[in-house]
């Protein structure tokens, strides 16, 4: 690919509205870069199951990226992606597909997200007997690690290569891994691996303290945040709504109204890209000057929300950033 040609596409054509915002956002991104400003970047959705990894991989080993907070589905899903891309089976129809349509899918052990579905067995399955070897053994050592540490530990360990059905530089957290990137996981309870390892815990056959909780992660964050948001400081890069972003957001107001910190610096740039609306009382749809009042975002901090479909605006973004 010629160098530049999506930004150069993007900056002649992207010149109003939506696109607009695009644009700008990507170039405050660059700029707090440049500034040597740290960035977050956080997953809410399906995202990994859209593949972002082509590009947020690409983030990570250029280090355009500094730490991400996810779902635990995100944390799973680009690993599911990695060793059972082969069976996924896309449903372009999905808006057509009666409940008996919704019953076969379940009963084939495909699992859908939209129009893409998950092959249970060859995804969650697989995974299942490696991570539980290596909760296991940190519970027999007397370890505690949080959940992306023990993905990790399988990432690195090479026990998933055998299964691998995708080029592994696509793979973002297998990128993440290889840089050791600080993740954050809040509610990751609620995934799949969650649901796995809460099974194994009512069965009695692990312990629910060998896993470090979601209190944990955010005490780790302060202490993380406090480290990194001198100078420039950290800009806050959001990808959908919900606990993904909600989660470490509020660690600014935490530590300056809870920890008494008065000095500690705002989010220092921030972008949401969504198409939720502000409504009823959603935070996911609240424009970026509401978390002034939350002590979050300065009255000076760049901000922007891209009102679209983030599986679209954040590869574009992304692409130049890096310069594509």
């Amino acid at each position: 690919m010629t160098q530049n040609v999506i930004s150069k596409f993007i900056e002649e054509n992207y010149l109003h509205f939506n696109a607009a915002s695009l644009v700008d956002a990507a170039k405050a991104y660059k700029a707090h870069l440049d500034a040597d400003g740290k960035m977050m970047i956080t997953l809410a959705g399906a995202m990994s199951t859209a593949e972002l990894g082509k590009t947020l991989a690409e983030m990570i080993r250029n280090d355009k990226v500094s730490i991400i907070s996810c779902t635990g589905a995100n944390l799973e899903e680009d690993i599911m992606n990695l060793v059972a891309h082969n069976h996924y089976r896309r449903v372009p129809h999905y808006r057509d597909l009666t409940p008996k349509d919704e019953w076969d899918l379940l009963e084939k052990g495909l699992n859908r997200v939209t129009d893409t579905c998950i092959p249970e067995e060859e995804a969650f399955r697989r995974l299942q007997s490696h991570i539980h070897k290596i909760w296991k053994d940190a519970e027999n050592n007397g370890e505690r690690y949080f959940p992306h540490e023990y993905m990790y530990k399988m990432l690195l360990s090479g026990v998933l290569e055998q299964y691998y059905e995708i080029d592994p530089k696509n793979s973002w957290m297998l990128a993440a891994a290889q840089k050791n990137l600080p993740i954050i996981v809040p509610g990751w309870e609620d995934s799949t691996m969650g649901n796995i390892f809460a099974s194994y815990c009512i069965k009695g056959e692990l312990k629910p303290s060998t896993m470090k909780s979601g209190i944990e992660y955010m005490t780790w964050l302060a202490d993380w945040y406090v480290k990194n948001s001198q100078g420039k400081g950290v800009g806050f890069f959001q990808i959908g709504g919900g606990i993904a972003g909600d989660f470490p957001i509020c660690v600014v107001p935490m530590l300056y109204q809870d920890m008494e910190m008065e000095n500690i610096p705002f989010w220092s740039y921030f972008c949401q890209i969504s198409d939720s609306t502000t409504s009823y009382g959603s935070y996911s749809g609240a424009v970026p000057n509401e978390k002034i009042t939350w002590g979050k975002l300065d009255i000076n901090t760049p901000k922007f929300i891209v009102e679209s479909d983030a599986t679209i605006v954040a590869p574009l973004i992304f692409a130049y950033i890096l310069g594509w």
